[in-house]
């Protein structure tokens, strides 16, 4: 019985962690060492709304202004931080003017905590919101570099400058392929400023936040701020093909793409003899997408064979669809069998209501890792169970003979007893 049951858990341990090899290929983790400082920038609103008395007895600028001064006393010194604010300058009703009122009040750098706690002090609710516009500045303040880079939005209402939608310039920063990341905070938000800012969130991967009381903005502007510190994978963007033969060739590692609705985006992967590439894909639905979608990812020859194929669907409950594949190719005996090209080709089936913007596409990341194969590499195209069919023939078998042996015995039991 203990047997069994070790010989169970092995086999349980065995597809976990071959499960684990296609979603999270160790290989395509980037190297997390000597990355570029990582930089932030805080967007705050100082519109007129913001003198509203509704935090725990406060303003909503007196909460974000005792925020400020002790996420700065807490700032990791390796993060270079910037502040900028929004509708804190022109208090007049010229909508045209109003919509340009963003300004960077402390320059992303090395923090000054002083200088950055003086300068949050001279604010007073003022104006209009311009979030578009300042998430578009916020964008060109954080340009250049490697490292993470994160905007944080802390904002009591919707945008006030329509037709720029902020959800929009969010998807465009999204699409530039930056790998920048922007985290909402709405101050006791109404359900259309809570839509647009989890919208704002959502285009670039980033968070949404709800804030009711001081403590709450505090604690989270820091837990965000303190996350730009930890060491990340940079994804790199790239631009796949529309076909095979023009597919840019990629190295293992982390990628990132942008596929328009129904169309195929190609890539193609160098595979040498005894190697197994593995690969996986996600794509996000942004914004609203019809109900019932799917993602296609296949591997296929040059002369477009397929080789082998991950597909996933969805019925409208997720917000990304991810599927995955493993392809090892066998050693050869043969020295002149060179490198093999190897095309992955994604295809998504997403689709939008009329009225819905359908560009840019949908955000595509790609993971890429190719490791030494198997000794045999039959084993793992087979169910991806590899050498786990050993295991799970052991298994059978030992299933087998012991209801055998369980069966004889009850008989014998029941005549003994028959008997007596």
């Amino acid at each position: 019985m203990i047997r069994t049951q070790r010989l169970a858990a092995g086999v349980c341990a065995l597809l976990a962690a071959l499960t684990a090899g296609i979603a999270f290929p160790a290989g395509a983790v980037a190297d997390e060492t000597d990355q570029a400082a990582p930089k932030v920038e805080l967007v705050l609103d100082v519109s007129g709304s913001m003198r509203t008395r509704d935090i725990d007895g406060g303003s909503r600028m007196a909460a974000a202004k005792q925020a400020f001064n002790e996420v700065l006393d807490a700032t990791p010194e390796e993060v270079q931080l910037g502040i900028r604010t929004l509708g804190a300058n022109y208090p007049g009703d010229d909508r045209k003017v109003g919509c340009k009122d963003t300004e960077q009040l402390y320059p992303v750098g090395p923090l000054n905590r002083t200088e950055a706690k003086t300068a949050v002090a001279t604010l007073a609710p003022t104006g209009w919101t311009p979030i578009g516009p300042a998430l578009q500045q916020a964008a060109t303040d954080l340009d250049g570099g490697d490292g993470t880079r994160r905007i944080v939005l802390i904002t009591d209402g919707e945008d006030t400058c329509q037709p720029l939608d902020p959800c929009e310039v969010a998807r465009e920063i999204a699409a530039k392929g930056i790998g920048l990341t922007i985290d909402t905070l709405g101050l006791v938000p109404d359900a259309k400023t809570r839509d647009q800012l989890i919208c704002i969130a959502d285009a670039t991967g980033g968070t949404y936040t709800s804030v009711q009381h001081k403590e709450e903005l505090t604690d989270r502007v820091g837990e965000l701020v303190d996350r730009a510190a930890e060491p990340v994978v940079t994804p790199v963007a790239t631009e796949g093909a529309t076909e095979c033969a023009k597919a840019p060739a990629l190295k293992a590692g982390l990628y990132t793409d942008r596929e328009e609705f129904g169309q195929q985006r190609w890539y193609k992967v160098d595979l040498n003899p005894g190697q197994e590439l593995r690969a996986s894909v996600s794509v996000a639905a942004d914004r609203a997408v019809n109900p019932d979608y799917g993602v296609l990812l296949r591997a296929v020859t040059v002369h477009g064979r397929e080789i082998v194929r991950g597909e996933a669907t969805g019925n409208g409950r997720t917000d990304v669809l991810s599927t995955g594949l493993r392809y090892p190719k066998p050693e050869s005996d043969d020295d002149t069998v060179t490198a093999e090209s190897v095309c992955l080709q994604v295809t998504n089936s997403f689709s939008v209501a009329a009225g819905v913007k359908t560009t840019p596409g949908l955000p595509l990341e790609l993971t890429l890792d190719v490791v030494d194969g198997p000794s045999r590499a039959s084993d793992v195209a087979a169910f991806g169970l590899g050498r786990g069919w050993w295991l799970l023939g052991a298994l059978v078998l030992t299933g087998f003979v012991a209801g055998l042996l369980w069966g004889w015995l009850s008989r014998w039991r029941v005549a003994v007893w028959r008997t007596n």
